[in-house]
């Protein structure tokens, strides 16, 4: 018997709202089956985001469970009716899934933040750069996997693009991060030069903190903060050594919220940051 592909982070999260609003309701598993009519195990499956879910059903378990919020009720049901293929499903079996989950979460984000102490953030980088970053992982990943890993992180940066839906983006860069040499001098310098250009989009802010600002929260995390439909969705992504991590527990995305509004009152203004940038290009 065939096995059910590994849920995505996006179906996950569906899952977990679906609980969420279940146990608010002092609900539980054996009453919500009865209402749509299914045994047990399927229920539990939808909360785990293992077995889909239609939008009516979703809309038959908010009625029941008395949940007044309709926006996050249609928010809810419009994940249900994205479990289509993304463009990043091209490369299912060939890397590893938290980066398909990042490019889906930035995909269906209405407003992207990310802070970068180290690396110029991904959506801004080239794929040179991109390339001297992932030919620097331990233990060294074979060169076919980080071609695939250079060609999907340069996909993930069409997000920016879009013609359909514009996605703000902002991005706070420490000065260590636009100073780090990867790849070497004439490449960092391609990559700072190209940084200033991607800044002049209408969508895009990049805010540069200098050293001379000192402490700062967070210290050597990288973060990525996409605001779902409604604030209830949204979702923090963290960079670890051993992959990405995804956090929306209230708690750490109020936190998480703090530190990037920190960062924006403490960082250059747009213009400010792309004139320091290119004083540091010079200097290469």
């Amino acid at each position: 018997m065939p096995t059910r592909p590994t849920p995505t982070e996006r179906q996950r999260r569906l899952g977990a709202e679906l609980r969420k609003m279940r146990l608010a309701a002092g609900k539980t598993t054996e009453y919500a089956a009865g209402l749509l009519g299914l045994d047990r195990t399927k229920v539990s499956n939808m909360e785990a985001g293992v077995r889909a879910i239609s939008p009516e059903r979703i809309r038959i378990l908010a009625s029941n469970y008395d949940c007044p919020d309709q926006a996050y009720i249609e928010a809810l049901a419009a994940m249900a009716t994205t479990r289509k293929r993304g463009w990043w499903e091209h490369y299912r079996g060939s890397l590893p899934q938290g980066l398909l989950d990042v490019a889906e979460l930035e995909w269906h984000a209405t407003r992207l933040r990310t802070l970068q102490t180290v690396h110029i953030p991904g959506l801004l980088q080239l794929s040179g750069y991109a390339r001297a970053i992932f030919d620097s992982a331990l233990p060294p990943l074979p060169r076919s996997e980080v071609e695939l890993r250079v060609a999907q992180r340069v996909q993930r940066q069409q997000v920016l693009e879009r013609e359909d839906t514009t996605v703000e983006y902002v991005a706070y860069v420490h000065e260590w991060a636009l100073r780090m040499q990867f790849g070497g001098s004439r490449t960092t310098r391609e990559q700072l030069h190209h940084l200033c250009g991607v800044s002049e989009r209408e969508n895009v802010d990049v805010r540069v903190l200098p050293v001379e600002v000192g402490a700062f929260p967070g210290a050597g995390h990288a973060v990525l903060y996409a605001s779902g439909a409604v604030p209830q969705l949204d979702t923090v992504q963290l960079d670890s050594a051993h992959g990405g991590e995804f956090t929306h527990a209230e708690a750490q995305l109020s936190k998480y919220r703090a530190h990037l509004d920190w960062w924006h009152a403490k960082s250059l203004d747009s213009h400010a940051s792309r004139d320091f940038i290119h004083a540091i290009a010079r200097q290469l």
